[in-house]
């Protein structure tokens, strides 16, 4: 007999983690279902019904609810109707205010992201000094800025009258005036968070090309125009587009400061939708501007990706 004995082999138990990872096609859709589920309920959902709430004579309180087609979208471009004369007045005041606040946000934060990108001293306290109003919620923004502009209380008309022996200025109930605290206050507000995506990006730079300019005799300015500038043009790109879409979803500031006013002059066009809604109780039509102001806006983001890309296209060239 041998004493050599025979050895069955025992089969490893499989861990409880490799068990999981059947490799079934499914697996990853199981992932991607909750976030599925989430999207469909919040977003898909709501859009249709949106547009099924634009097309009928929608009224939470009566049962039947006829079909009206376009009728509301056609309001909206027959002269006459209030919603045609408020919409689109609101609308090209949203317009002017993102005209104006846009270049100050995107120049004003990439200038302050060029000072702070030096090593100089107090370098972080300043960045966290910039930043911090983003943090505030935009109730506080406004109450803030609504203070500081107060026609007969307000810090600003204080130092004009008493100070710089100048006339006090209502800013908020004169027309034009009244759009300088919403526009200071929201540069004021939000100008961190473009400043921090612009140092993130020249981080990126290459400290070499800049000491091979400097050898070159290359100024500041020159610096910053062939070096920084080109390489911040995809950067650019997106905190334009997102600055632009900020600012046309403007509703607290104006809110909060002015209300609206004078004579709907800071109205903007979110405002009046929600006027249309919840104040005159006219849901289908408030859903139907709610559609055209974001087809609107849907065009305006495709030409401004066109316009610019073709831009980086040819400097690149």
């Amino acid at each position: 007999m041998s004493d050599m004995t025979t050895k069955t082999a025992v089969p490893r138990k499989r861990s409880r983690r490799s068990s999981y990872n059947t490799g079934h096609p499914i697996v990853p859709w199981l992932y991607l279902l909750p976030h599925a589920i989430f999207f469909l309920g919040f977003i898909i959902f709501p859009v249709f019904y949106g547009l099924y709430i634009s097309m009928h004579r929608w009224d939470p309180l009566l049962e039947s609810q006829p079909f009206v087609g376009l009728e509301f979208y056609a309001n909206l471009f027959k002269a006459g109707t209030p919603q045609s004369e408020f919409f689109w007045k609101t609308f090209i005041n949203t317009a002017i205010f993102t005209v104006v606040s846009v270049p100050l946000l995107v120049g004003t934060s990439i200038t302050l992201a060029v000072l702070l990108f030096k090593p100089i001293f107090g370098r972080a306290f300043f960045r966290s000094i910039f930043f911090m109003p983003g943090i505030l919620s935009v109730s506080v923004m406004g109450i803030l800025w609504k203070w500081l502009f107060e026609n007969q209380s307000g810090l600003v008309n204080i130092i004009l009258t008493e100070y710089l022996h100048l006339p006090g200025i209502p800013f908020l109930t004169t027309e034009g005036w009244a759009w300088v605290p919403i526009v200071l206050g929201t540069v004021w507000w939000t100008i961190g968070f473009n400043m921090t995506l612009y140092l993130a990006a020249m981080n990126n730079i290459s400290k070499a090309i800049y000491e091979a300019a400097e050898l070159d005799g290359a100024t500041a300015f020159q610096q910053f125009r062939f070096i920084t500038w080109p390489n911040l043009s995809s950067t650019t790109l997106f905190v334009v587009v997102t600055t632009v879409l900020g600012s046309f979803q403007l509703f607290g500031q104006p809110q909060l400061i002015t209300g609206g006013g004078p004579v709907r002059s800071t109205q903007s066009v979110i405002m009046y939708i929600t006027e249309e809604a919840f104040s005159n109780n006219q849901f289908s039509s408030a859903a139907a501007m709610a559609f055209m102001f974001g087809l609107i806006m849907l065009i305006f983001t495709a030409f401004q990706f066109w316009l610019q890309t073709r831009e980086l296209r040819g400097s690149k060239k």
